[in-house]
């Protein structure tokens, strides 16, 4: 490990808490857990990807049993959060959209943080923001792969 990189990963760090206890009193205050708020999070990261969101694709991105993902769709269905639709296509398919309520909701806790994230991005160069990007894009990458199969997995 490089010299300075311990000050980076302890920031990483910092940044990972603050964020997580965000994310935790956004669901404290609505009544979520946090595999609720995962799965608001990824919902709409696959409808801005333009992707189809089925429920065995957030069961796998979410990492679930398909009767897991069943539960919690059931529950953020009846607290108004997710849409559940047959797909005219194939009526034994299921498309699952975030109500406007839930953005909205999202939105009143969730906009300033990222008004701020996007002011402190605004004061980079382009050449500055693509570098933070390419570091972001490679740390996930990493990340993704789980210590169980991936390049993190010796860490004794």
């Amino acid at each position: 490990m490089r010299e300075d990189a311990p000050g980076t990963v302890h920031r990483l760090r910092a940044l990972t808490v603050l964020l997580d206890q965000h994310g935790g009193a956004f669901a404290a205050q609505h009544g979520l857990g946090g595999t609720d708020v995962r799965a608001l999070i990824a919902l709409l990261d696959m409808e801005r990807a333009g992707v189809d969101a089925s429920p065995t694709r957030l069961a796998r991105e979410l990492r679930l049993t398909t009767a897991s993902t069943t539960v919690l769709l059931d529950r953020l269905e009846r607290a108004g959060h997710v849409r559940r639709t047959a797909r005219t296509d194939d009526r034994r398919r299921v498309d699952v959209t975030v109500t406007d309520a839930a953005k909205q909701l999202g939105w009143t806790f969730f906009g300033p943080l990222i008004t701020a994230t996007r002011a402190v991005l605004d004061e980079r160069t382009a050449a500055e923001r693509a570098v933070i990007d390419r570091f972001l894009d490679d740390l996930v990458t990493a990340l993704e792969a789980g210590p169980e199969d991936g390049p993190t997995r010796d860490h004794r």
